[in-house]
């Protein structure tokens, strides 16, 4: 039996949807193994309300861990309360974002515990718990189980769906502030610059185009009508990044953001495999590209060998007048 503990990921005192792949995660583990999953919810004075959206997610408890000074995240602070709540828990998880890649390594640091990040899918062998993890850009996978009694995972949130609402309530407690490391009076959160849009979150939404280097300055001037007229996120491939053509934080791929939304329109991306990496989990993909060799092709459910710049204006306008 594994007992799991899933530390939640909160942003402006909501829960994100990250922790929800996490608690998918640890419900096919308890499947796997047996066992029951318990959460774990830190921030400051929101956190509580927060622990409120879990309640009906099945968890065997939900642990609360409120004070203002857990308002703004530090892993060096977070990371002692999430150590000092391990204790009877077999697996630690969290989702693989860019919180749990901080935090989850310092807490399997405090409980000498061995680590597993990213991983796409658990198994049980024999009766132990297997981690499959993505190497080579997602070229080969390989597996590992953890010797030590303790185990720490973080997760793809592109490989586990969002859980839903199974029902009841579970039991609410508050978890102490533990004291912090000696580097948490080196370390002082200073601001978050957080970039606001209306469209959806990229790693969250349902439907991301993406456009690469061949978009050139016309980037926005391609992509945002298709977008506009599909709800969907913007995304870019890393040549059209570094390029200036649009902004770092729309980057998808290896060195990029992790998605798999419900359809990915890839515009002018050859498919390097360093972005495919970022999005070939994608339910429906669609390409369009000039090049009919494009690897981006070989993933396609759907392809258009066409010049971008005709075919993109040409959609747009068909989806416009369908919704006439």
């Amino acid at each position: 039996m594994s007992e799991v503990l899933v530390v939640a990921e909160l942003s402006d005192g909501s829960v994100r949807k990250t922790t929800h792949s996490a608690i998918s995660a640890a419900r096919k583990i308890n499947q796997l193994t047996g066992g029951s999953f318990s959460i774990l919810v830190i921030g400051g004075s929101s956190a509580k309300a927060a622990a409120a959206e879990l309640a009906a997610y099945g968890a065997a408890k939900l642990l609360v861990c409120s004070d203002a000074s857990l308002q703004n995240y530090l892993a060096e602070r977070y990371a002692p309360i999430v150590a000092a709540q391990s204790k009877g828990f077999d697996v630690v998880l969290a989702t693989a974002s860019s919180y749990g890649k901080d935090l989850l390594p310092r807490v399997a640091a405090r409980l000498d515990a061995a680590y597993a990040a990213d991983c796409s899918d658990v198994l049980a062998e024999g009766g132990e718990l297997t981690l499959k993890r993505p190497m080579y850009a997602g070229n080969a996978y390989g597996f590992c189980t953890l010797a030590t009694q303790q185990k720490v995972v973080s997760v793809r949130q592109s490989e586990f769906d969002a859980a839903e609402a199974s029902g009841g309530q579970s039991p609410i407690s508050e978890a102490p502030v533990a004291a912090p490391g000696a580097a948490a009076q080196r370390v002082e959160f200073v601001s978050l610059d957080q970039v606001k849009s209306e469209r959806p979150e990229l790693a969250e939404a349902r439907v991301v185009v993406s456009g690469g280097r061949a978009l050139k300055e016309q980037f926005f001037q391609v992509i945002e009508p298709l977008a506009d007229s599909l709800g969907a996120a913007i995304g870019a491939s890393r040549a059209a990044c570094d390029a200036g053509y649009a902004p770092g934080d729309f980057q998808v791929g290896q060195t990029g953001k992790v998605v798999a939304p419900d359809l990915y329109v890839a515009i002018g991306i050859s498919g390097a495999i360093q972005h495919i990496a970022g999005m070939k989990s994608s339910k429906v993909i669609v390409a369009i590209n000039k090049d009919p060799e494009a690897p981006i092709f070989q993933i396609a459910d759907y392809g258009l060998v066409a010049d971008l710049f005709q075919a993109v204006p040409e959609l747009t306008q068909a989806l416009a007048a369908r919704k006439k």
